[in-house]
């Protein structure tokens, strides 16, 4: 919560059950005051290495999205591979591809 901040939104509610099948909630405040809910369910779990998970929207359950995150240690850093996949459309690809950025960004400037 303190460091994901996709589109200037903040992250209100996170609820997270992080191993397999457990499951995961995220509420995120725009910045016009409106609020949107991510959930979903852990496929894979690898701790310091590999997570999977699903990805579904409240607003459009009918399009379940697929995330995995890698980290590769590389000396005092770590490399991170994120990848999502079986999106509906393009410009959910091209929404999700800024929000990642942003989120991805943040983390960067939190933990220099």
């Amino acid at each position: 919560m303190t460091w994901m901040h996709p589109g200037g939104s903040d992250v209100v509610r996170a609820e997270l059950d992080v191993r397999v099948d457990g499951r995961y909630v995220i509420v995120y405040r725009k910045p016009d005051g409106n609020e949107v809910e991510v959930g979903g369910r852990y496929l894979e779990v690898v701790p310091d290495r590999k997570l999977v998970f699903t990805w579904v929207w409240r607003y459009s359950p009918e399009h379940e999205s697929q995330v995995t995150l890698l980290l590769e240690p590389d000396g005092d850093a770590t490399w991170l591979t994120l990848t999502h996949e079986r999106l509906a459309d393009d410009a959910q690809c091209e929404d999700h591809r800024r929000g990642w950025t942003d989120g991805i960004d943040s983390l960067e400037r939190y933990v220099a």
